[in-house]
Parts: structure tokens; C-alpha cells; sequence
């Protein structure tokens, strides 16, 4: 059995070969930090090994934002029930599946068996635990309120994860019905309209000039449809692709989405709800405003905020009041701010951090519930106009030529 491994804190691939409790051969392919542990895991169920090779490192281990909101839950509700944390991170590493967020918490109870805080062991998974994670599990830790705070963060990413779901189903509905019209129009134009040509070309007559255009747009489509696709495919890659690659990109892109019409009004009150919701929960856990303002960086999950978030630590370093930063930067609204000024005179800026930020979330709500109810009216009209102008544009001649007759 080759178990020659490099020593370190990585974890590693493995393939393996053995007979399980019956007798039957068995193989696959397991992650772990080294060879023992491999083995032992193995064993433990029901396998004796015959066989076990190192492939080299693993990749890193990724789980969804669901997956790591619930292990925050499961994690809390342990401690909770008295388990020490090490131990409460082994079981859940044993949940179903190798890989995700078992393996995550595999790798948090051994950093943590090997003396490092949960805070620094969080830290070392930054795409799953952004820097407001990590600075709440510390001020838990801290504290000896983890249980507390971690309840705490499930349920305001459970709560984002909600706002998110609503406010992207209230976007992508009128955008996904608007694309299927342009769908059903182009297959019209591509392979119906060219039907009734052939039956104008025998009136001998002059056609109207709606039915005309449709002709002459029916045309275009036949020639150009799949050429303007192909370009689109392409440019949207190009774009994500350019999104991923340039942080000036995502900054032009992200302030360009808060100045939409109708949505941007959206997702600026969405992103300054999150930002307050972060700012107040790190402030009444104890952080410092200094500190709380570092661990925003990524709390809006949109580049201009997060930009904007940096400015206002600089301006608080260089002895501005909060109120008076956020209204420099100009992205926050004017209902959020001035509460907050008021706030600062009285002391109680954490308090009044949470209840703006409830007072915008009941505002997403009302907006997201305003903006589909605007666009279902709007998506009927452009349905109507586009189909029903087109089915007219065809009859028109054949209702003509029934009058001339």
C-alpha cells in the first residue's frame, strides 16, 4: 500500500482499491489530509484497503451559500446543546458527501484541534466566509456568545437569501417574458411570414405597407437571426468574462444597475438595508465602528457600495461623522442617512442601524411587489403589439382583397 505523502496542511486526493464486509472488490476516490486519516476513514466503513495512492492536491473545497448558511445553523444549535466545538465540526463533517461543506468543516476542526481560533480558521476559507463572518465569529468567540452570534448570522443570511430570491424574480420575470415574445416573433418571421409571401405573390396587387415591413423583416430574420445570436452568445461572455477580470468594469457596472429605471431604486434601498443590517449587527456585538467598517467590504455584494464603504472609512480616519460620510458618497438614500445622523447625537447608532435596516427591507418588499405589478400590465402590451401587429400585418391584404371582391 503506497501511503508516501508531502507533509503540510493541504488536503489530497486519493484512489483506492479493497473488499468490503462481503468480500466484493471495491475502488473509488476519496480527499483527505494524509494517508492515516484516509485509511481510518475507509475503515470505518466496513473496508479493509489493499490499496491507496496519492494523486496530489486537492482542489479546493466550494459549497453553495445555502450550504454554509445551514451549516451555520446546525453549528450554533450544537454548541448550543453544550457540545465543544471541535468535536461539533467532526460530526458535522460526517455528514453525507465528501466534498462541499463537509469537507469545510473537516478542515475547520482539524485547524482547530491544532490550536488556531475559529475566527483565523474561518479566515483561511475567505470565498466562504467573507470578512463579516469572520469578524462576528471572533467578537463570539471573544465574548463566549458564539452559539449566540452564529444564530445570529444564519438568520441574516437566510434573510438576505430571501430578499435576493424575491428581488431577482421580480427582475427576471418581465426580462425572460420579454425574451420569449422576441423568440415566438422571430420564429413567426422566420417560418410562417414567408408562407403567406407565397400566397401574396399571386394576388397581382400592391400590399399594404405594414405588410410590407413584416415582409422586409421577415427577410432580415431568416438571414440574420442566427448571426445576431451567435454575436450575442458571444458578447455576453465577453462581458462576464470582462465582469470577472476588471474591477473598473464591475464598478461601471454595478452603478450602472443602481441608476436603472424602476430597479435601481430597487437594488440601491436593497444594498443599503444589507449595509445597515451588517453595520448594526457588528456594532451592537461590540466592534468598533472602525473595525465594523473593514469587515463591509463584500456585505452589498455590489462594487460601488463596497467602494463607497472604503470612502466612508477613510472620511471617518480623517474625523467626519458617519452621517456626514454616507451623504458624501452618494449612494446612500436620504431616509437612511438622516436617521443615522440623529443616532450619532443620541448614542444609540447600533440600535438605530437595525431598525432602519428592518424599515428597508419592508421597503424591498412593497417595491419588489410594486415592479411586478407594473410589469405584468407591460409584458400583456408588448405581447399584444408585437404578436397581434404582426398576425394584423398578414390579414391585412387577404382582408383587402375580400372587400374588393
Amino acid at each position: 500500500m503506497n501511503t508516501a505523502l508531502p507533509t503540510g496542511t493541504h488536503e489530497f486526493r486519493f484512489t483506492w482499491r479493497g473488499v468490503d464486509a462481503t468480500g466484493t472488490s471495491q475502488h473509488g476516490a476519496l480527499i483527505a489530509p494524509d494517508a492515516v486519516t484516509a485509511h481510518a476513514s475507509l475503515k470505518r466503513n466496513g473496508l479493509v484497503i489493499t490499496e491507496l495512492t496519492v494523486r496530489g492536491p486537492a482542489p479546493p473545497a466550494k459549497a453553495r451559500p445555502a450550504e454554509v448558511t445551514r451549516f451555520t445553523r446546525q453549528l450554533a444549535g450544537l454548541l448550543r446543546a453544550g457540545l465543544p466545538l471541535a468535536p461539533a465540526l467532526a460530526l458535522l463533517a460526517r455528514a453525507a458527501g465528501s466534498d462541499g461543506m463537509p469537507r469545510i468543516a473537516r478542515t475547520l476542526a482539524r485547524d482547530i484541534s491544532a490550536g488556531l481560533h475559529f475566527s483565523a480558521a474561518l479566515a483561511r476559507h475567505p470565498s466562504m466566509f467573507g470578512p463579516l463572518y469572520c469578524q462576528l465569529a471572533a467578537v463570539g468567540e471573544a465574548s463566549g456568545a458564539l452559539p449566540t452570534v452564529l444564530a445570529r448570522i444564519a438568520d441574516d443570511r437566510e434573510r438576505s437569501a430571501a430578499q435576493r430570491a424575491k428581488v431577482r424574480t421580480a427582475l427576471t420575470y418581465p426580462v425572460a417574458i420579454l425574451l420569449l415574445a422576441i423568440a415566438i416573433t422571430t420564429a413567426l418571421l422566420v417560418w410562417v411570414v414567408p408562407t403567406f409571401k407565397q400566397i401574396f405573390d399571386g394576388f397581382g396587387a400592391p400590399l399594404p405597407a405594414p405588410t410590407l415591413l413584416v415582409l422586409a423583416l421577415s427577410a432580415a430574420a431568416a438571414r440574420w437571426s442566427l448571426p445576431v445570436a451567435g454575436l450575442c452568445v458571444v458578447g455576453l461572455a465577453a462581458f462576464a468574462h470582462l465582469l470577472r477580470r476588471s474591477a473598473a468594469a464591475r464598478l461601471r457596472f454595478s452603478h450602472l444597475c443602481l441608476t436603472l429605471p424602476l430597479a435601481g431604486s430597487l437594488l440601491t434601498t436593497l444594498c443599503a438595508t444589507r449595509w445597515s443590517r451588517a453595520l448594526g449587527t457588528l456594532l451592537s456585538a461590540g466592534t468598533p465602528l472602525a473595525d465594523a467598517l473593514d469587515s463591509l467590504t463584500q456585505a452589498t455584494g455590489n462594487a460601488f457600495f463596497d467602494r463607497a464603504t472604503h470612502e466612508i472609512a477613510a472620511r471617518l480616519r480623517r474625523g467626519e461623522r458617519l452621517a456626514a460620510a454616507m451623504q458624501a458618497v452618494k449612494c446612500f438614500p436620504a431616509e437612511i442617512v438622516q436617521p443615522i445622523a440623529v443616532a450619532e447625537e443620541s448614542g444609540a447608532l447600533d440600535t438605530m442601524l437595525l431598525d432602519v435596516a428592518t424599515l428597508g427591507e419592508r421597503q424591498v418588499e412593497e417595491k419588489t411587489g410594486a415592479l411586478t405589478g407594473l410589469c405584468e400590465p407591460l409584458v400583456i402590451v408588448v405581447l399584444g403589439l408585437l404578436v397581434g401587429g404582426l398576425v394584423i400585418a398578414m390579414y391585412l391584404p387577404i382582408i383587402q382583397l375580400g372587400n374588393v371582391v
